[in-house]
């Protein structure tokens, strides 16, 4: 186990403690970015092996698994928690929209840009950071302050957006 997987199964045990996962729309959150971080460790292995297609195949992986992720965020969770963090909630977004965008340049295909396989790696960096900033920071405060209509809100936005957990039979 790498230092990071580390730091992820404690964080995972954290958020059990906390009872986080115990909130239905947390603990898809929550698997989702597991899922993600999974993917992150298999585009690094590809990296190191120079297979930019598959690279490319995983970068649409993840913009796949963030779509409906994002949304959740953005139009459920974040609109509750972004009078009181502010600030916090717009370097958030702002993360949110870097990374989609390299993720993006291989939507339909392998970038051609000798460029993209290093910021693809850059904004898996960021992400990885991004996923324990909500993990540490965003559900806590959620679980602390959301009431119950913030709640009904965010699943709401889940039900609109749907996950890929479920289609996948909870992967």
């Amino acid at each position: 186990m790498t230092a990071f997987e580390a730091l992820v199964e404690d964080r995972r045990h954290m958020c059990e403690y906390c009872g986080c996962q115990a909130v239905t729309a947390i603990d898809e959150l929550t698997r989702e970015h597991d899922l993600v971080v999974d993917l992150i460790a298999d585009a690094r292995t590809a990296h190191a092996a120079g297979d930019v297609e598959t690279m490319a195949v995983i970068a649409r992986r993840i913009a796949e698994v963030l779509g409906p992720h994002t949304e959740v965020e953005e139009h459920g969770l974040f609109p509750a928690l972004a009078d009181e963090f502010p600030e916090q909630i717009a370097g958030l977004e702002a993360e949110h929209r870097r990374v989609e965008a390299v993720l993006g340049e291989a939507a339909d295909t392998t970038p051609a840009d000798p460029g993209w396989p290093l910021r693809l790696l850059d904004a898996l960096n960021l992400l990885r950071t991004h996923i324990l900033k909500e993990q540490d920071g965003v559900f806590p405060a959620a679980l602390a302050g959301l009431s119950t209509e913030d709640w009904e809100a965010v699943e709401a936005v889940r039900a609109r957006a749907g996950t890929l957990l479920r289609a996948a039979g909870g992967q």
